[in-house]
This record gives structure tokens, C-alpha cells and sequence, in this order.
């Protein structure tokens, strides 16, 4: 084992629903820092950074995150393969698509698939339940990992574990159960089932053939989508047209659920999939009154709410059991029994054409990001952050005139012919239809604040004639 590294495939194409408004489909729970400093992708990363455990990961996300997923690796210095799935197809074809990658690249491939949405306190305990994994899985059965339940929770699946698989403490899977009522919960607590942590150890080639037995139309897209593969700027984007004729399907229902190579390792970490607010206090210890706050948050007279401020002071009076979630521009205020109802009142406000249900504040771009401050009629105000070496397309507005002010760093300006550098405390002016450009030349990001004036302020007024 010692010469054989386990390859890490990261499913960070989810989108963000259940931790509404925080997490949403712009910029999903995966990519936020919702427990410590670092995000769930990066504490990922992290997790399996050991480099006599395991290879270089294979991270395969969505087109609108590539460049997020990238910058985010960067920090934490891991040097990801980043595969682009055109459309989200469930985790049955982003999983196989990884796998065919990882088998193209060795045939004899042994690959660990985390999401990384998930949290786990217990990173040497993780891996050592890999390893321990890891023959059963060189064998040909798919390793998942259990953990051993502390509640009978409903929102879980749950593993039933058969015989001993060999000499090591790695057993056959007798059966997968979907997600129990709570009493049905807690006879399979008393029966010494796991709950599914959706953690698979597997030979690459071993899946692909169980996909293909049980789901070859899946098999087929992702085989094609991967023949046609591009490199597009050192990311690896599977071809569109291909993969979207994968019908979606997650890997329990394609694979797991029917095959007969299924086994259980006993995972002793602990564990969250963050699958609702509620699901933080697992997480973080409550104070004195049972309460758990993130942010700026001054109670009085409160127990059992957990609050998670983004940014702004949030205030509680006489209050017992709330959820309450603050945003620049959304507040979400529930019983805590509920939280797992924000899936459907996130539905609710898309069908009334609310745009907080999907849009995110803050807008990820490849060269950095931005995110409104103020706006009213006939004016916008962003905050614009460009990363080192980042540069906007070249372009023009039909309707609008842009005044920047740098607050931090240097910007290069291009207006028409002429290239200058604005400063700190500095400010330019940008006329309605000039050809512009705006560059990080310097060390450390460049941060200014811009004020858009004019009849039309939509993101769609832009002309771009030359992008990088």
C-alpha cells in the first residue's frame, strides 16, 4: 500500500439551497467559509493534502465555479486537475467522469470520492479509515463509509453491515436504507446500522463497470463527454453536448443501491454533511443558554437559537428556538424544527421570480469579484476586488458612465488609447460608450469602489471587445 497512492475525486458541483440565503445556487455551500476561516472545499483540499497517502485530486465542479475552485486550491497550495461538467447531471455522471479520468490516467486506479460540502473534525481519523479501506476496494468492492449514529435522524441514509469482508474491518453492505422515519431510525440505531456518509473507496475501473451494468446511458455520455474532452486554460471541460445526454442520477440510486460489491468501513470522525442550519450546532458547542452564534450577534433573554450574521449586527429579544440567518440582502427567520423547509421556501421565491433565491451578493468572477452596495434609480455602487495579475475583458458601455475610486492597491486603466496607473485615495472617470479596461498590476489585490450613472445599469450593457 505504501507505494500506492489513492487518487481524490472532490464532487464540488452541488448547488446551495438549504443553507439559503448564505449558500445559493451563485456561490454554493461548498465554496463559503461556514465553519472556521477556510471554506468546506478548502478544509477538503487540506484533508487530503498528505502526498504519501494521496495522489493530486481530481476536482470536478460546474462552469460557473472553475475559476473560484482554482483560486481557492491556490490558496491552500493544492494543485487540483479541475474538470468542468457542462450541466449538473447528479452525482452518478460527475462521479464517473472523475473515475474515467482517474482510469485513463492508470488503469490500476484507486480512487477516494469526498463531497466537499462536508465537514470533518477529524482529519487522521479519515484517513486512516481510507487506508483501511483500501484492499477490500483494490479487490473490487466499492468502500463506503459509515458512521456510527449519535441520534436517530431522518435526513440520513442508512447502512445495514453484513459479513466480514477477509481479515479486515471492512464488512459487506446488506443493505441501503433511504431516509427513515424516526422510529424506524432508532430500531436501526439498536440494530448497529451506520448512516451513509456518501464517502466511496473504489477502483476506478470497478465503478465503470457497475455503472455500465446498471446504467448505461450514464456510462455512454460520460465515456463520450470524455473522449471529447478539451483543455481549455489548464482546466479539463468535458464536452457539452455529450454529457447533457446523461440522465441525472445520484450515485446511490445508479450504483449503490444495486450492486453486489458494496462494503462498509466504520468511519470514527466526526462528521456533518451541513445539510441544514440546524445542522451547525453538531458543529460548534452552544453556550450557557444553548444558543450558537457566528458573527455579530448580541442576545438578550434568548435560548436555543443558533444565528449566523453575515456582516451586520443582529439583535435578539426574548426569543427560544430560532434559526436566524442575516445577509446584506435577505434575512431568513425560522423555528429551528423547520430548518430542513428551506429547501421549499427557497422553491417558493424562485417561482415568485425572486432573484435572492439563486443570485448571491457577492459576484465570482476569473479575476476576482464584486458586490453591490447601494443602487436606486439611475445609479449602482459595487465594491470591486481584482486578484493579482487580473484583468477584465476590453470593453464599453451603451448606457452607462463608471467613476472608479482605488481604496487599496494600483490599478491600470486603459481609456481608449491611453494606459494610466490609479493609486490609492486616486479616482477616474469613465465616459458613456469609451473603450475600457481595468488591470491589477500590482503585489496584492486591488480593491475600488465604483458608481455607475446613467438610463440603464443591467450587467447585459456591456460590449466586450477582447477578453483574456
Amino acid at each position: 500500500m505504501a507505494h500506492r497512492l489513492i487518487v481524490p475525486i472532490i464532487l464540488a458541483g452541488g448547488a446551495g439551497a438549504r443553507l439559503w440565503p448564505v449558500s445559493r445556487d451563485a456561490l454554493p455551500k461548498q465554496f463559503l467559509p461556514l465553519f472556521g476561516e477556510l471554506s468546506t472545499y478548502q478544509q477538503t483540499l487540506q484533508r487530503l493534502s498528505d502526498k504519501t497517502r494521496f495522489a493530486d485530486p481530481i476536482v470536478i465542479t460546474g462552469p460557473q465555479f472553475h475559476f473560484f475552485a482554482r483560486h481557492q486550491a491556490d490558496a491552500v497550495n493544492a494543485k487540483p486537475l479541475i474538470i468542468v461538467e457542462p450541466a449538473r447531471r447528479d452525482s452518478a455522471a460527475a462521479l464517473a467522469a472523475a473515475a474515467e479520468v482517474a482510469r485513463r490516467r492508470d488503469a490500476d486506479a484507486v480512487a477516494l470520492a469526498v463531497a466537499a460540502d462536508h465537514v470533518i473534525l477529524d482529519p487522521e481519523l479519515f484517513c486512516e479509515a481510507a487506508i483501511a479501506g483500501f484492499d477490500a476496494a483494490d479487490n473490487g468492492h466499492i468502500v463506503t463509509f459509515g458512521i456510527k449514529p449519535t441520534e436517530p435522524k431522518t435526513n440520513y441514509g442508512y447502512i445495514q453491515p453484513g459479513a466480514r469482508v477477509g481479515e479486515s474491518d471492512v464488512f459487506a453492505v446488506d443493505t441501503f436504507k433511504e431516509k427513515p422515519d424516526r422510529a424506524t431510525a432508532a430500531r436501526y440505531i439498536a440494530d448497529n446500522y451506520y448512516w451513509n456518509s456518501g464517502n466511496f473507496l473504489f477502483r476506478a475501473e470497478t465503478l465503470l463497470s457497475e455503472l455500465a451494468a446498471f446504467e448505461p446511458a450514464i456510462a455512454a455520455a460520460v465515456t463520450q463527454a470524455a473522449d471529447k474532452a478539451v483543455d481549455d486554460l489548464g482546466f479539463l471541460r468535458l464536452d457539452k453536448e455529450a454529457f447533457e445526454a446523461s440522465p441525472a442520477k445520484s450515485i446511490d440510486h445508479a450504483v449503490m443501491e444495486h450492486t453486489k460489491r458494496a462494503a462498509v468501513v466504520a468511519g470514527n470522525f466526526r462528521w456533518s454533511d451541513i445539510g441544514s442550519w440546524d445542522s451547525l450546532s453538531e458543529l460548534s458547542p452552544p453556550d450557557g443558554d444553548g444558543n450558537i452564534f457566528h458573527g455579530d450577534v448580541i442576545a438578550s433573554d434568548a435560548t436555543g437559537c443558533l444565528v449566523h450574521s453575515n456582516g451586520r449586527l443582529t439583535t435578539l429579544l426574548g426569543t427560544k428556538d430560532l434559526v436566524v440567518v442575516t445577509t446584506s440582502d435577505a434575512v431568513l427567520v425560522a423555528d429551528r424544527a423547520r430548518t430542513q423547509g428551506v429547501k421549499q421556501l427557497v422553491d417558493t421565491l424562485k417561482q415568485a421570480g425572486r432573484t435572492e433565491a439563486t443570485d448571491h451578493p457577492q459576484v465570482h468572477r476569473p479575476w476576482g469579484y464584486y458586490e453591490s452596495i447601494d443602487n436606486g434609480d439611475r445609479f449602482q455602487v459595487k465594491r470591486i476586488v481584482v486578484s493579482t495579475g487580473g484583468k477584465l475583458s476590453l470593453q464599453k458601455h451603451a448606457h452607462r458612465a463608471e467613476h472608479w475610486v482605488v481604496v487599496r492597491g494600483t490599478a491600470e486603466v486603459t481609456i481608449g488609447e491611453t494606459t494610466q496607473l490609479v493609486h490609492e485615495n486616486q479616482s477616474v472617470y469613465i465616459p458613456i460608450g469609451s473603450v475600457h479596461r481595468l488591470a491589477n498590476p500590482g503585489k496584492i489585490p486591488l480593491e475600488l469602489i465604483e458608481i455607475q450613472t446613467g438610463s440603464y445599469l443591467g450587467e447585459d450593457d456591456i460590449v466586450r471587445l477582447y477578453d483574456m
